[in-house]
């Protein structure tokens, strides 16, 4: 049996920026796809390929040495002189990135702070560190502007960029994440090396990477050995609509990498797929496992806002696990900000689900049974 190389819990450490000029380090990407890095003696070439569905446009930035001259002129490239001393990110998913970098006081404000769980960077945040910039996608520009971030790492799921290149026009550069885009959980967590490049941590990122993959290849090494395979629902309604992930989907390959066999694996798509409740039902009513039931904190709860799922072999067995129980002070989802880095714990919750006999000493971190 093997254990997680780190906790989950952060433990508070002190970062201070510096504009001295830094070499720039060379990075390897393995797993995502949505961008690319070439490495250069003088600087580097980022490419964004997909940051938001059906996205035309490839983003080019340049990366190179603060106090050292920019490259020659590439078209449509923005240049950005690094490492940068502070930013605005506009995702959750990025705010465990940062801690784990040991830069969330670079961190000078984030679009509605409240989705933010962390205890770290919430205590910024209650300081008056952190300023908050209204919803995302729609940055208050004068606050924005008052704060004067070196770089805005944005986010878009519908390519709407106005605000964005609004604050642009400004002389603020922004780049855009398309880390949600990726189709392998460790795809996902590999963009550390993207947040990485831009903060002078590309070191740090590599090393953190390389643990959490020895961790989740670990995981699945350990699940691909049994050949019980369960049979698993997941998804829920939303009105009249049960949405359920995908055959292509990131969720579909944790149900895979766990050795489970997930009722849609076969559907060719990487999205959500919409259903009937009479479609589901007739194709998942003997299903032994239901991972993913939306935000009931019990089977009476969840039968409340829909009596028919009563009927399912894994309500009745009481086999019904949720991962959006885990909630900060003001109300973000664990699941939604740290799942992302850490696909290895995600990995492990889903086995220690699906076959307790594996890793008798582990304690799901995001997944909890309803009873």
């Amino acid at each position: 049996m093997f254990i997680s190389f780190f906790s989950c819990k952060y433990e508070k450490k002190t970062q201070t920026g510096s504009t001295e000029t830094s070499p720039i380090i060379s990075q390897k990407i393995e797993y995502a796809s949505g961008f690319s890095i070439e490495n250069h003696e003088t600087y580097k070439k980022i490419q964004i390929i997909s940051p938001w569905p059906d996205a035309k446009n490839t983003f080019t930035y340049i990366l190179y040495s603060k106090g050292t001259p920019r490259p020659s002129s590439t078209p449509d490239a923005k240049f950005i002189a690094v490492p940068v001393d502070n930013l605005v990110v506009s995702s959750t998913t990025d705010i465990p990135i940062l801690e784990y970098l040991d830069i969330e006081n670079m961190l000078v404000g984030f679009p509605h702070t409240d989705y933010i769980s962390s205890k770290r960077t919430r205590a910024l945040i209650d300081s008056g560190k952190i300023k908050e910039l209204g919803n995302n996608g729609h940055l208050n520009t004068e606050r924005t502007l008052e704060i004067a971030p070196e770089l805005i790492i944005g986010y878009s799921a519908t390519g709407d960029t106005k605000t964005y290149d609004l604050l642009e026009r400004t002389g603020i550069p922004v780049v855009m994440n398309g880390s949600w885009m990726e189709q392998h959980p460790l795809g996902r967590a590999e963009w550390i090396k993207f947040i990485a490049a831009f903060v002078g941590k590309e070191v740090e990122a590599s090393n953190i990477f390389e643990n959490i993959k020895k961790d989740y290849t670990q995981a699945q090494s350990l699940a691909q050995k049994t050949t019980i395979s369960p049979t698993v629902l997941s998804g829920n309604m939303f009105k009249d609509i049960w949405h359920v992930p995908g055959g292509d989907s990131y969720i579909a390959k944790f149900f895979k990498d766990a050795n489970t066999t997930y009722i849609w694996e076969d559907t060719k798509k990487t999205g959500s797929i919409a259903l009937s409740f009479e479609s589901v039902f007739e194709k998942a009513q003997q299903a032994e496992l239901w991972i993913g039931s939306g935000v009931a904190s019990s089977l009476s709860e969840l039968q409340e806002k829909n009596n028919r799922y009563s009927l399912f072999d894994a309500f009745k067995n009481k086999s019904v696990y949720s991962s959006a129980l885990k909630t900060g002070p003001t109300g973000g989802l664990l699941y939604y900000e740290l799942g992302p880095m850490r696909p290895d714990l995600i990995l492990k919750d889903i086995i220690r689900i699906a076959h307790p006999e594996l890793l008798t000493a582990y304690e799901p971190y995001f997944f909890e049974k309803l009873n």
